[in-house]
């Protein structure tokens, strides 16, 4: 019997309650609990009629994205919200929090965005952690060496009524890249490039640890990025040891330990990573070098080519058929001759500033082609606020492109951000379902770079010629 752990073994091991049985699984201890306003109004009905309180107010962090506009305002007051359904969902969040003593990040905060891109940002996201939302992205948070996962409305309703989670472990995966990653070629590229190899169903039943020379080389929001998308391949969570590129992201921001709690925790952090000698249930190789700008073609992130590359040619099989029949694409060809109709800049995958800088790097200088529209959302008024400082605002509205407030928008639709029927999308969510963007929308993704040239080109386009100029 080895005493050698792997990361994620470390702080699953360090928050069971209860240990699983063969009958009954764990209940594990959740440090953090992060809400919005889409999967929470039943759970706190739940609350409402078994006559209970939310047990640590204090571990729980609420914000609204999902349905909330996006549209230019000078205040939040007057607000009016897309939809019914999307205005009531507000609502209600408001009245619940006041209720039930959590701390909200509302319209009139300036520290509101996206859930899984505001934890981070606050240092409220922190290495050894459990971290759960009811939002499957939730994975983003183990880019911090945090077991972060998606948990159901239900869920949600058990972690505010008892902070604990009833959960069985999980396998584990290891996908070690080596190598670096070429220009041009960013983290979402590596992590679509990973889905590729492993497929949507490669990491179910598993946590994956992302390890390696690319990975270490990566900053906090390309790890965050590669993260995110773990759900994609099928993972309950994704993670990477803290090191001192995590550190020093954290180190004083506003809900990250400070003075000398700032030195205990260190000292607890520095030992989250895996063990030599610390067995994987599963590993993965994967050349970081050899990758190119990647787009998916089809209706699942698996659907991925390098951007030279020719669609795939399987007639045999009904489903891939049926997924290019709704792409509009054809088996042989490039998705370089793939016109373009919207292409969308954000999501909680790629609307940090980094992701902003990269596209307007692109977009400098050049127009967006006739007939294109470009959305640019950032994460967070943070995010939005340091922007328009750098001035990226000005690139992309003198590019053409609509510059907008924080939130979900366009990776989902919940707030009216949608893609018209039958038209594409290049946008830098993760997902490309049938209908995803709206009815009939088709989705192409891609890194915040080839969003960019895209914009310019009106056609799914290689980021890399605009930056031989740069």
């Amino acid at each position: 019997m080895t005493n050698k752990k792997t990361l994620f073994e470390k702080v699953w091991d360090e928050h069971v309650v209860v240990e699983e049985t063969a009958d009954t699984p764990a209940i594990l201890y959740i440090d953090l609990h992060i809400i919005h306003e889409v999967t929470t109004p039943q759970a706190f009905s739940l609350l409402r009629a078994k006559g209970l309180p939310v047990r640590r107010p204090d571990l729980v962090l609420a914000t609204m994205d999902h349905s909330t506009p996006t549209t230019p305002i000078a205040s939040f007051k007057d607000l009016e919200i897309a939809g019914n359904g999307a205005a009531m969902q507000v609502r209600q969040m408001e009245a619940n929090c006041r209720e039930f003593g959590i701390e909200l990040l509302g319209f009139e905060s300036a520290e509101r965005g996206i859930v899984h891109v505001i934890g981070p940002e606050l240092g409220a996201t922190q290495p050894g952690k459990t971290i759960v939302c009811g939002d499957s992205h939730t994975s983003t948070h183990g880019a911090f060496g945090a077991l972060a996962f998606g948990i159901g409305t239900t869920e949600v309703g058990h972690v505010l009524a008892t902070q604990c989670l009833l959960q069985r472990r999980p396998k584990t995966l290891a996908i070690d890249v080596a190598g670096r990653l070429g220009r041009g070629v960013g983290a979402k590229d590596l992590v679509l490039g990973i889905i590729g190899k492993i497929g949507v169903n490669g990491g179910t039943g598993h946590v994956i640890e992302y390890r390696g020379d690319a990975i270490k080389s990566l900053g906090m929001d390309a790890r965050m990025t590669v993260c995110n998308m773990s759900i994609e391949a099928g993972a309950r969570a994704g993670m990477i040891a803290p090191d001192d590129t995590t550190y020093e992201y954290l180190r004083n921001r506003s809900r990250a330990p400070q003075g000398e709690d700032w030195d205990v925790a260190l000292r607890r952090w520095r030992q989250l990573y895996t063990d030599d000698g610390a067995t994987f249930d599963k590993s993965v190789k994967i050349d970081a070098s050899k990758l190119t700008p990647m787009v998916t073609f089809g209706t699942h992130p698996g659907m991925v080519i390098g951007i030279d590359e020719p669609v795939p040619d399987r007639s045999s099989d009904p489903s891939f058929r049926k997924a290019l029949n709704y792409m509009q694409v054809e088996a042989g060809k490039p998705m370089t001759q793939t016109s373009v109709d919207v292409v969308f800049l954000g999501s909680c995958t790629n609307s940090r500033l980094s992701d902003l800088q990269e596209a307007a790097s692109i977009l400098q200088g050049q127009r967006i082609a006739p007939g294109v529209r470009m959305l640019v959302v950032p994460g967070s008024q943070q995010i939005k606020k340091a922007a328009e400082a750098l001035g990226l605002d000005r690139v992309f509205l003198e590019a053409g492109a609509e510059w907008r407030e924080a939130g979900c928008s366009m990776c989902i639709g919940m707030n009216g951000d949608t893609v018209g029927q039958g038209k594409l999308s290049v946008s830098t969510s993760n997902r490309n379902f049938e209908g995803r963007q709206g009815m009939g929308a088709r989705t192409v993704l891609a890194s915040p770079m080839t969003a960019a040239a895209s914009a310019i080109c009106g056609t799914v386009a290689d980021p890399r010629p605009f930056l031989e100029s740069k």
